[in-house]
C-alpha cells in the first residue's frame, strides 16, 4: 500500500502546476519536458494506463470489458440496453475508439515525456517511460495492426504521424525494453524512484522483471511467424526472470469521487456507495457458467456473484421480447460480477497478471523456446488465478483427470494452456485471451452472440473517425475487422 498522505501531497503540487481538476491528472507539452519533473508524470501516466485496461472516470469503456464481451465472458441483464453494439460486433470508426485516442492523448503522452528526458540522473524514469510505451503500443498493434509509432507523440511537430508496419513496431519494442534494462543497470547516479511509482514503488528489479514479461508477452504472440528462439534465450541470459506477482496500478486509491479504482468504480459502487447501473446491467454468461459449473471450477462463486435462487446466464444478445418468462433475467436473478473482481474501491487495478505470465512461459517451454516444465508453469498459473480471486485449493481442480484441465488429462496442451489464460484473465485483463482466440482458434466451442451476423466475432477494431479525419492522408486502407487478422494470427 503506498503511503497515501505523502502521495496526496504529490498529487497537491501537481494540480497546482498543471491546473487540472481530474485525479492525478497531470497534462504538460511533451515538447517541454523541463515543466514538471518526472515523479510528478509518472503516476499520473500510470493512472491513465489502468482507465485504458479497466475504464474511465465517466464510464467509458476500454479494453478489459471489450475482452470480456469479445470472449463471451459476459452479458446482459434484463431491462438494459448497455451493450447492443458489442452484441451486434459492430465495429465501426466509432467502436471503442476511446482506446486508440487515450493511448495517444493520455498514457503514451505521459509516458513519452519520461522516455525523452535528456539529464541522465532521470535513467530510472527513463527506462520505466520505455518499458510502459512498449506495454501500450503492443496493445495497439494487436488491436490495430499498423498503428502510429515512432513520430507519433511529437503533437504541434507532426501532428499527422506516418504510420509504422506492425512487423517493425512488434521488432523495436523489443530493442526498447532491451534499452531499457539496459538503462536500469548502468545508471551511474539516478534519481530514485520512489512513492511516486504506482506500479512497484521504486523497485528497479521488478522493473526489470516486468520488461522481461513483456518481452515475453511479445514473443510467445509472434512465435507463429518467426523463430524467437534467440530472443528468449536472451531473457534467461540477462537472469532477473519474470514478474512473481500480479502487476497492478496503485496509486492510493480512495472512497472519494473521481479516486475509486476505475474497474470498481465502473461496476461496483459509486462514492457514495450505491450500486452502479453497469453492476446491475451486466452479468454472466450462459455459457462461462455451464462451462465453470461443468468443470467443478470453485473460481466460479469469485468470478461471478451466486444470486439467492443459484447461478442464472444470459446468452449475449438475448432481447426481452426473446425471454419465455418476463423478467426471467432480472439484475437480483442473474450471475452479476464477482466478489474476486469487484473486491473494493481502493483495491489495486491489475494491468498483467502472474497467470498470465506463467501460462506464457509454459507455452514458451511447450514451443521449444524456453526451458523448464511446461506443467509446473501451467498449473502455477492456475493457482495464480485462485490466489488472486479468492478461490479455495487449486491443487483438488487441477489434479482432475479431465482435459484442458488435469495437464496429463490434456491430449492437446496448448488447448489446456491457452484455455485456462482464458478463464484466468475473465474480468481483469480479458483482451488477451481475444489475442489468443485470433492467434490459436481456443478455447473451441466458444459461442458467438445471438446479434452477430457474421460467421465469427472481430480479430481487430478499425481505425477511429477522429483519426481518418484529422490524419487521413496516413491512415492505411481499412482491413476488414473479421477476417484480416494482425500479422501474428496469419
Amino acid at each position: 500500500m503506498k503511503n497515501i498522505r505523502k502521495y496526496l501531497s504529490v498529487l497537491m503540487v501537481a494540480l497546482l502546476l498543471t491546473s487540472c481538476e481530474d485525479f492525478l491528472d497531470v497534462n504538460v507539452d511533451p515538447n517541454n519536458p523541463t515543466v514538471v519533473t518526472p515523479n510528478l508524470v509518472l503516476p499520473s501516466a500510470q493512472k491513465y494506463t489502468a482507465n485504458l485496461i479497466h475504464g474511465t472516470d465517466a464510464g467509458a469503456r476500454r479494453i478489459n470489458t471489450l475482452g470480456n464481451m469479445m470472449m463471451y465472458n459476459w452479458s446482459q441483464s434484463d431491462g438494459f440496453a448497455w451493450y447492443p453494439d458489442e452484441f451486434k460486433y459492430l465495429v465501426t470508426s466509432s467502436f471503442y475508439q476511446g482506446i486508440f485516442n487515450d493511448s495517444y492523448s493520455s498514457a503514451l503522452k505521459q509516458y513519452h515525456i519520461l522516455d525523452m528526458m535528456e539529464d541522465s540522473r532521470y535513467d530510472y524514469y527513463k527506462a520505466i517511460g520505455k518499458i510502459m510505451k512498449a506495454y501500450h503500443f503492443q496493445l495497439l498493434v494487436d488491436l490495430y495492426g499498423d498503428v502510429p509509432y515512432t513520430e507519433a507523440l511529437l503533437r504541434k511537430d507532426n501532428a499527422t504521424p506516418k504510420y509504422y508496419a506492425q512487423v517493425a513496431i512488434y521488432a523495436d519494442l523489443l530493442v526498447q525494453l532491451n534499452a531499457a534494462i539496459e538503462l536500469i543497470k548502468n545508471a551511474e547516479t539516478p534519481v530514485a524512484v520512489g512513492d511516486d511509482d504506482a506500479m512497484f514503488g521504486g523497485d528497479m528489479e521488478e522493473w526489470v522483471r516486468f520488461a522481461n514479461t513483456v518481452k515475453l508477452r511479445i514473443l510467445v504472440r509472434e512465435a507463429g511467424v518467426r523463430d524467437v528462439s534467440a530472443d528468449i534465450a536472451a531473457i534467461v541470459t540477462e537472469g532477473s526472470g519474470f514478474i512473481t506477482s500480479d502487476v497492478m496500478v496503485q496509486p492510493g486509491y480512495l472512497v472519494e469521487e473521481g479516486k475509486q479504482n476505475p474497474f470498481w468504480n465502473f461496476y461496483g459502487k459509486d462514492a457514495g456507495g450505491t450500486v452502479t447501473m453497469t453492476n446491475n446491467a451486466t452479468c454472466a454468461t450462459d455459457y462461462i457458467l455451464s462451462y465453470l459449473a461443468g468443470t467443478a471450477d470453485p473460481r466460479i462463486d469469485r468470478l461471478y456473484e451466486r444470486p439467492a435462487t443459484g447461478h442464472l446466464g444470459v446468452p449475449q444478445g438475448l432481447l426481452d421480447y426473446d425471454t419465455p418468462v418476463p423478467d426471467a433475467f432480472m439484475p437480483a436473478l442473474v450471475s452479476n460480477i464477482g466478489p474476486g473482481l469487484l473486491k473494493s474501491a481502493t483495491m489495486g487495478a491489475v494491468i498483467f497478471t502472474l497467470a498470465e505470465s506463467n501460462f506464457n512461459q509454459a507455452e514458451a517451454v511447450l514451443n521449444g523456446d524456453l526451458t523448464g516444465d511446461a506443467q509446473v508453469l501451467y498449473e502455477s498459473g492456475i493457482a495464480a488465478s485462485f490466489s488472486y480471486l479468492g478461490a479455495p485449493d487449486a491443487s483438488t481442480y487441477y489434479a482432475q483427470a479431465l482435459p484442458l484441465i488435469g495437464w496429463d488429462a490434456s491430449p492437446n496442451k496448448l488447448e489446456a494452456i491457452i484455455t485456462q489464460k482464458w478463464i484466468a484473465t475473465n474480468g481483469l485483463t480479458a483482451e488477451q485471451s481475444w489475442f489468443d482466440y485470433t492467434r490459436t482458434g481456443y478455447p473451441t466451442g466458444l459461442p458467438k452472440s445471438l446479434l452477430g451476423t457474421s460467421a465469427d466475432r472481430p480479430v481487430r477494431l478499425y481505425y477511429p473517425a477522429g483519426e481518418l479525419s484529422a490524419n487521413g492522408a496516413n491512415v492505411p486502407a481499412q482491413p476488414n475487422a473479421f477476417s484480416v487478422k494482425v500479422f501474428w494470427g496469419n
